[in-house]
């Protein structure tokens, strides 16, 4: 069975560099719009072990761009949804379901386990930024998602490094705070759009309520096939270099 699940993989990769993916350890942080797309790929790349961190359940608004979300999976926590997913895809998939919120005070009860790469997909700004910096302190190879919302042309979306963005509102917040934390920006490789935006007001809304039990904050308009991409280039990153190919 394996042979005729990864027979694609194994031939584009070869033996050894295959053999690596199914040897390695990442993980996701954030299974959301993105992160549900980059899980998605990399669990049909053969992925040994998949660490799945999220504390978040399916709502209606995710239903139009999320790939865990659907009508039946409604009130469900994600984390839960994606380990069946994966096991579904590879039943010989290590899975380590994390059901949490990520803020500094538990960045260590985090990584009580080693990995070999994280895909980064978290969506709040202190999170995410708390994050990366602990990951980059630790040495801990990462990537990151930049913000996919407000954006329509797949054609400007990059694999860059945080200093190299522009024109993404949420890359601007996260260099100004990680420069103040000493962070090289220059070394923080993520998936970010350059497309400049110019959205009707609809396209910026107040949410019902906070999905993180903090305060309201604005939602953002995006499209499914876009969040999609960003997920997608992501996994692709993990399994190039994992597997040492390029």
């Amino acid at each position: 069975m394996e042979s005729e699940i990864f027979g694609r993989t194994r031939a584009l990769l070869g033996e050894e560099k295959f053999g690596r993916l199914q040897e390695a350890s990442v993980m996701v942080v954030g299974l959301g719009a993105v992160g549900g797309y980059a899980l998605e790929a990399l669990a049909r790349a053969g992925i040994g072990h998949l660490i799945l961190v999220d504390f978040d359940i399916v709502e209606p608004s995710n239903l139009n761009r999320q790939i865990l979300a659907l009508h039946s999976t409604l009130g469900r926590k994600k984390g839960e949804l994606a380990a069946e997913r994966v096991r579904d895809i590879n039943p010989d998939c290590r899975i380590t379901i994390k059901d949490m919120f990520i803020n500094r005070d538990n960045l260590e009860q985090l990584f009580d386990q080693p990995v070999d790469m994280v895909v980064d997909a978290i969506d709040s700004l202190n999170p995410k930024c708390c994050l990366i910096e602990y990951l980059q302190q630790h040495e801990i190879p990462f990537i990151s998602s930049m913000g996919a919302a407000l954006k329509t042309d797949p054609s400007a979306i990059r694999l860059q490094t945080l200093n190299q963005t522009k024109n993404c509102p949420l890359a601007r917040f996260i260099r100004k705070r990680l420069k103040r934390r000493g962070c090289d920006l220059g070394k923080v490789v993520c998936v970010c759009s350059d497309e400049v935006v110019s959205v009707p007001e609809t396209a910026l809304f107040m949410e019902d309520k906070p999905s993180d039990g903090g305060r309201q904050r604005h939602t953002m308009g995006s499209l499914p096939t876009v969040t999609a991409i960003f997920g997608l280039m992501m996994a692709n990153q993990v399994i190039l270099r994992l597997s040492g190919y390029k």
